[in-house]
């Protein structure tokens, strides 16, 4: 491949990936009445690491922001998943769902609101647990507040799937319907550095699927214990009991310049009994080429 080629190659290749994490990274919270005016571009790259093995996504997705308060974004999430298990090291790469958002924020005096609606549609394998295999949507809403260093927050939403967040990506992708809350509160360490404590309820009803991760489609996993079907079975169809879940998160982030975010976090699910470590990388894009800081 001669220079101009690889130019080329290299152009299309950021052209594809070059992107802004949304609420998207599919449901992690951002302080409200923070959005830039215009094209956002960003490129996320995170993982969980647990007693299963690793997921890890390469977002990639573009969000137009219409002045301070109102966003439309679309985009898209390719996996990198590492299971382990009695038979060894398994992979499961691929594309996930696309998904495209809508979302609007609003500062208060007393609160600042911010709401996002998320919608995906089935183009990941759900035999690698990379979809439900089903449209799913999730509709969001954040309430928070500064109090000098200290801002609490409060999440609710509801949706047809449980919805990764910054600190917690989990071995399996649901679907059934189901609310989820996280209350806590975001430690402005210093100008760059942010710690996050919170805990966190999802609370299902009706009928729910879940689709393993870690275990691949025609195989048979072990562990199980404390209700942990995503270790035994890639696919089980069960009860509410499946995949309600409640648990803590303590997270840091680091945004030494304004174009690039450092995420790191831990999350103790209690129901589950489980043990997940987080991480981080982002660039937003838009940002650097720019060289435009963000709004405050």
């Amino acid at each position: 491949m001669n220079l101009k080629k690889a130019r080329q190659a290299l152009l299309l290749a950021i052209l594809i990936v070059v992107g802004a994490r949304t609420a998207a990274a599919q449901g992690s919270s951002s302080p409200t009445g923070k959005a830039n005016g215009g094209l956002d571009w960003y490129e996320a790259f995170e993982g969980s690491t647990d007693s299963s093995g690793q997921v890890m996504k390469l977002t990639s997705s573009a969000t137009y922001h219409l002045g301070e308060r109102f966003s439309l974004g679309a985009g898209i999430p390719v996996y990198f998943n590492r299971s382990t298990s009695t038979n060894g090291l398994t992979t499961s790469d691929g594309i996930g769902d696309v998904f495209v958002t809508l979302g609007a924020s609003w500062k208060g005096s007393a609160v600042n609101y911010g709401t996002s609606l998320i919608g995906s549609a089935p183009t990941g394998d759900s035999a690698k647990g990379l979809s439900t295999g089903h449209a799913t949507y999730d509709w969001n809403n954040r309430f928070d507040h500064s109090f000098n260093v200290l801002t609490p927050f409060i999440d609710a939403g509801v949706g047809n799937s449980i919805p990764d967040t910054r600190f917690f990506h989990r071995p399996f992708t649901s679907f059934g319907y189901l609310a989820h809350f996280e209350g806590g509160t975001d430690v402005d360490l210093s100008h760059s550095l942010t710690l996050t404590l919170s805990a966190y309820d999802i609370a299902p009803w009706g009928t729910q699927t879940i689709f393993s991760r870690a275990v691949a489609k025609g195989a048979v996993g072990s562990g199980a214990q404390h209700g942990r079907v995503f270790e035994t079975n890639h696919q089980t169809t069960g009860s509410a009991s499946i995949d309600q879940d409640n648990g803590f998160t303590a997270g840091l982030s680091f945004s030494p310049k304004p174009y690039l975010d450092f995420d790191m976090g831990y999350t103790r699910s209690v129901k589950f009994a489980y043990n997940t470590f987080s991480w981080g990388v982002g660039v937003n894009l838009s940002k650097l080429l720019s060289g435009k800081k963000s709004i405050k």
